[in-house]
């Protein structure tokens, strides 16, 4: 290969990347207090919400996105 030209077989294709960033994507702001609180400080998730993330649906992400938006999460500054 050609050093002046980039590799792109590795590249995904572009469906996949227009899923890399969507809405459904984690709330976390890495300001986590789920282990004493009720609801995470941080990203307003509950800690089951938190555990569970990677296997709700998009859907479920959805909902849960539409409430911690409406009650002014996620945030950094506590």
């Amino acid at each position: 290969m050609n050093r002046y030209f980039a590799d792109l077989s590795e590249l995904p294709d572009p469906e996949d990347a227009q899923r890399a960033f969507k809405a459904t994507d984690s709330p976390c702001v890495a300001v986590c207090s789920t282990l004493f609180d009720d609801i995470c400080r941080g990203c307003g998730r509950t800690a089951m919400e938190v555990a569970n993330w990677v296997f709700m649906s998009d859907e479920e992400k959805r909902e849960v996105w539409i409430r911690i938006k409406a009650q002014g999460y996620p945030r950094r500054n506590n």
